[in-house]
C-alpha cells in the first residue's frame, strides 16, 4: 500500500533558532532521510557543508515569504522532488520545509490539500514551531504572525532557555497557555530534541492507535480514557480554565475553545454547524480538529483543518467498542470566546420532529 511522504513545516519568528533546530536534526542518525527546503530570509541560512553531508537533498528556494510570494514555486520543488525520487534519482523518507519567520502556516497547508500532484503524494505530518524564551513574550505582543505560528503548532519547541531567568520562562508559558494549551512543548538544548520528538505528529490515519488520536488532539479528558487500557489520567486537562484571569487578556485577539460531547451527534447538524461555521468565519479559523461519532455509523472518525480548507475525514478503525465520546477544538482569530462555546454548544442540540439542521441552528450561531 502506499504511503504519502511525510511534510514537516518548521515555523517561527525571526531568529527564534529554527535553522539551528535543523542542523542538529540533520545530524540525528535516527532521522532518517531528510530532503529539506529552504526558504531563506536574508543572508543567514543553514550550514551548507553540513546538509550535504547529513542530508540526502537540499532545495534552496529564493528569498521572500514561502506562504505568500513563491508559493508556485513550493509547488514546484515539491513536484519535482518527487518526481526524482520515483525515477532513483533521489532517496529521502520525508520533507521538512523551514519556512521564513514571517510565514503564515496556513497557505502552506492548503498548498499541500489543493494541489493535486502534493495531495496524492505528500501528507503534513506536522507543524513545529521554535519560541525564543528569552524575547518570545515581546515578539508576540508585537507580532500577529507569531501568535498565528504558535495558535496553529502540533508542536513547540522551546529555544534558547539557558539564556532565559524563570520570570521570562514563567510569563512565556501564561501566554503559550493561552494561544495553544493543547500542542506539546519541547526545550531544546543548543538546537538539540531528543530523537522523534518532531515526527509522526500527524493523526490522520486510519490505522492510528487511539493513545495516538488523543495525544494528537489534546490532553483528553478523563472520561474520553474509559475503556482504553494501559492509558494514564493526565493530572489537569490543559484546555479547561481558559476563561481565567492568567489565561485571558482582553488585548488577545486569539482564543481556544473545546467541546466533550458523550453521545454521537446527529450527521445533520454536524455537517451544518461545520459549513455555516467556515461560511461565516473562515478566515478566522486558524486551526480546528477533532475526534467525532455520528448516529448510526460504527467507528469514529477524525477531521483536520486550517480556515476553510480540510483534510479529508479518516475513521479511526482501532476505536474500542462502546466509547462513544467526541471532542472538539477550534482556536480562532478574533471570535470572543464567549461566542465560540456558545457555538460549539450546537453540537449537542437534537433535531425535533419535523425540524431541519437549518432552523434548528440559525438561531443557535451567535457569531455575525
Amino acid at each position: 500500500m502506499f504511503e504519502p511522504i511525510p511534510v514537516t513545516l518548521l515555523t517561527g519568528f525571526l531568529g527564534a533558532g529554527k535553522t539551528t533546530l535543523l542542523n542538529r536534526l540533520l545530524h540525528d542518525p535516527t532521522a532518517g532521510r531528510i530532503a529539506v527546503v529552504v526558504n531563506e530570509f536574508g543572508e543567514a541560512g543553514l550550514d551548507h557543508d553540513l546538509i550535504e553531508e547529513a542530508a540526502e537533498e537540499v532545495v534552496l528556494m529564493p528569498a521572500g515569504c514561502i506562504c505568500c510570494t513563491i508559493r508556485g514555486d513550493l509547488s514546484k520543488t515539491l513536484t519535482s522532488l518527487v518526481a526524482r525520487r520515483a525515477r532513483g534519482d533521489l532517496a529521502f523518507d520525508r520533507v521538512v520545509i523551514e519556512a521564513t519567520g514571517l510565514a503564515d502556516p496556513g497557505p502552506i497547508h492548503h498548498t499541500l490539500l489543493v494541489d493535486r500532484v502534493l495531495a496524492a503524494n505528500y501528507a503534513l505530518d506536522g507543524i513545529v514551531t521554535a519560541v525564543d524564551a528569552v524575547l518570545g513574550v515581546e515578539t508576540l505582543q508585537r507580532h500577529e504572525e507569531a501568535k498565528t505560528q504558535i495558535a496553529m503548532a502540533d508542536r513547540i519547541v522551546l529555544t534558547k532557555c539557558d539564556l532565559a531567568d524563570s520570570k521570562m520562562i514563567k510569563a512565556l508559558t501564561a501566554r503559550l497557555d493561552q494561544l495553544n494549551p493543547g500542542a506539546q512543548r519541547i526545550t531544546a538544548n543548543k538546537g538539540a530534541v531528543p530523537s522523534g520528538v518532531l515526527f509522526g505528529l500527524g493523526s490522520l490515519r486510519s490505522t492510528m492507535e487511539p493513545e495516538h488520536a488523543l495525544s494528537w488532539l489534546a490532553a483528553p479528558a478523563p472520561d474520553l480514557l474509559a475503556g482504553l487500557s494501559g492509558m494514564s489520567l493526565p493530572k489537569k486537562d490543559p484546555l479547561v480554565d481558559l476563561a481565567s484571569p492568567s489565561h485571558h487578556a482582553s488585548d488577545e485577539r486569539i482564543t481556544t475553545a473545546s467541546i466533550t460531547l458523550d453521545k454521537p451527534i446527529p450527521a445533520q447538524i454536524f455537517d451544518f454547524w461545520l459549513d455555516t461555521l467556515i461560511a461565516l468565519k473562515g478566515p478566522d479559523i486558524l486551526r480546528m480538529k477533532g475526534i467525532v461519532h455520528i448516529e448510526d455509523v460504527p467507528k469514529p472518525f477524525v477531521f483536520h483543518g486550517v480556515q476553510h480548507i480540510f483534510e479529508p475525514p479518516v475513521p479511526l478503525e482501532n476505536w474500542p467498542e462502546g466509547n462513544h465520546t467526541s471532542r472538539v477544538v477550534v482556536i480562532a482569530r478574533d471570535i470572543p470566546k464567549a461566542d465560540l462555546e456558545e457555538n460549539l454548544a450546537v453540537l449537542r442540540r437534537r433535531p425535533k420532529a419535523g425540524d431541519d439542521a437549518g432552523g434548528l441552528i440559525e438561531h443557535s450561531l451567535p457569531i455575525p
